[in-house]
Parts: structure tokens; sequence; C-alpha cells
């Protein structure tokens, strides 16, 4: 009985620096290296190392890497609204990519304030190797200070101090348009969000652009916080304008919209057409199925994980990068349709 339970307790004892160093016939300081300064060790061996710590689902400890380090081995995502379908994907691909190189991922809802936000970032400088930033409320003065305090990648709020990724919303705004356009609406209202949202702005300037170069009569109406509960003002101003079709900031507006309509006798797409922006969960299950804008979310995430480990450790990352670019697309569904003659 005593073997069976040594046995068992060797065989559910975590991995250690000793157990790789021991099979890959190499001091344990090698080992240390290998995984902690990958520079430090000539590549055979370090490779050597580095499989036999995957066979033996080696975990690096968190508290002994901080202590030589500095490090924590955590990174904080912030994003304002842990709530909106839309960052559901962002925190996905974030954790999946984050727990693939080891990190731990701390998520924070700064709740749509700047406030929040700001307090957060200075709490989180001790707590976090790093920062992944979702549509944030900053300021560019804001966001600069907050780069030169920690490493950090924005996600849709770009900065000329740190890296970005962009969802290029603005660019199937004007697929939206000429979608509409093309159904006969000459009057287009854009729904738009909230004023400190850095993303409502350039959506808003790309329509104009848009509608401009086509010859189309467009407005907008707004702010409106980006939840579904919202959608009822909006959709009561959007008929004030007269207009004939609607893009809304995001979907949660959008969907809201259609509820309010759905009250009011408005039918859509026969009296009315609306576009939302997202692609969330359930855009496709609304009455009628949302016309709106797709984009690589999740892959969004990842790449800003990926872009933020570059600057953590420029050896293993490569050169950090300073933009990356996520096309977007045009979804069509039921929500939009010809104009009435």
């Amino acid at each position: 009985m005593t073997e069976t339970s040594g046995a068992t307790d060797a065989a559910e004892r975590m991995p250690t620096i000793r157990d790789i160093a021991e099979r890959a016939g190499v001091a344990t300081s090698t080992v240390s290296r290998a995984l902690s300064n990958p520079q430090r060790v000539n590549a055979r061996t370090r490779e050597r190392i580095e499989k036999i710590a995957a066979e033996l689902h080696y975990v690096p400890s968190t508290q002994a890497r901080g202590l030589s380090s500095g490090r924590t081995g955590a990174i904080a995502v912030l994003v304002p609204d842990v709530t909106n379908p839309f960052y559901f994907d962002i925190i996905r691909g974030t954790q999946n990519q984050l727990k693939a190189a080891g990190y731990t991922q701390l998520l924070v809802d700064t709740e749509e304030a700047t406030d929040v936000e700001l307090d957060a970032l200075r709490r989180l400088r001790r707590t976090a190797d790093g920062i992944i930033l979702a549509a944030s409320r900053l300021t560019d003065a804001q966001l600069t200070d907050a780069a030169r305090q920690q490493p950090l990648v924005t996600i849709n709020r770009a900065t000329a101090d740190a890296p970005t990724v962009l969802i290029d919303t603005p660019g199937a705004m004007v697929q939206a348009l000429e979608h509409l356009a093309s159904l006969g609406h000459s009057k287009v209202t854009y729904v738009g969000g909230p004023t400190s949202s850095w993303s409502t702005h350039r959506r808003w300037q790309a329509v104009q652009e848009a509608a401009s170069r086509r010859g189309l009569d467009v407005t907008r109406i707004g702010p409106y916080s980006p939840k579904t509960s919202s959608g009822a003002a909006a959709a009561d101003a959007a008929l004030s304008t007269g207009a004939t079709a609607f893009i809304a900031f995001n979907d949660l507006i959008a969907i809201g919209m259609l509820q309010r309509f759905r009250e009011r006798g408005v039918r859509v797409p026969e009296d009315v057409s609306i576009v939302g922006c997202d692609d969330i969960f359930g855009a496709d299950f609304c009455n009628p199925p949302l016309t709106t804008i797709s984009s690589p979310i999740e892959q969004a995430g990842r790449t800003a994980v990926s872009m933020l480990l570059a600057q953590l450790d420029p050896v293993r990352g490569g050169t950090p990068r300073k933009l990356a670019v996520m096309p977007t697309h045009l979804v069509v569904r039921s929500s939009t349709g010809p104009v009435k003659p």
C-alpha cells in the first residue's frame, strides 16, 4: 500500500526545474535560464529543455518568476462594459492567447467611465505586466501617459504612443451606406454612440464622406449609450429626422430601435431600414434579422496579446508591431429593404 501511495504522490506531484534538468542532463541553473532568459542558452540546449518541459507539462511558478524578473505573470484586459456582447469575443481571444503564453488574464470593467479606467490603470501598475485597453475612453494625453507608465496595447483606439489593433468599421460603414443607396434610400441618419467613444467619430466621418461622394443626405443624432435600453429614445429621434434608413453605432442600439419600431407600428424594412454594427450573438435572431457589420473580433483580441507580448519579450516575440487592422464586411439580412414607391 505504501508503494502504491508513493507512486500516486509522485505521479500527482507538479514537475520542477530539477526534474527537467535531470532528464536533460544539465544543471538546474541552465534550465532556469532557458525558460526565463532563452537568449542566454544555445539554441540546441534550449530546444531540448523546452521539449522536455512540454512533455512533463511543466508550469512555471509565478512567484518565482516574479521574484527573479519583476514580472507578475498577469495581463490586465480593460473593457468599457463586460455585459456588451461585442466584448465577449475580445475577452475570449485575449484569454486563449494569454493562456497559451502562460499568463493569467485580469479582467476589468471600466463602466464606460474615464475616471474608473484611470484608477484601474494606476492600481494595475504593480499587479500586471501589461495592459490591453479595449475601446478606451481616455484622451490622447491620458493614453500617452499610460503608455509611458506600462506596456500596453489598445483596441479600437489609436494613439501614437502605443501599439493599436483597429477594427475597420468605418470601411464597412461605407459599404452600409452604398447598400442603402442601392435600395433607393437618399436620406440616412447615423445614430451615434457615446461622446467619449473614439470609434463613433470615425464612423460618422466615414458616413459623411461617403454620402458626399454619392450625393446623399445624411444627418446625425445622439449621443446614445451603447445599450439596448437606448434604442427607444434613438428610434423616436430617428423617425423625427424624416430619413428612410438608419445606421446605428452598434447592434445593441439597433436592436432596441427595432423593438421600439414594432411598438409604434413602424414596419422594418417596409417603412424604414436599419443597419447595426458588430454582428453580435443574436443579431441574426432579431425580428427581422439585423443587417450589420461583421468583423473578426476574437482575432482582434488575439492580435492585441501578440503585440503586447512582443513588447514584453522582443527576443522571443520579434519586432513589436505598431498597428494591425482587422477587415470588416457588411452582412445583409432582412432589416434593410427598398424604399417604398
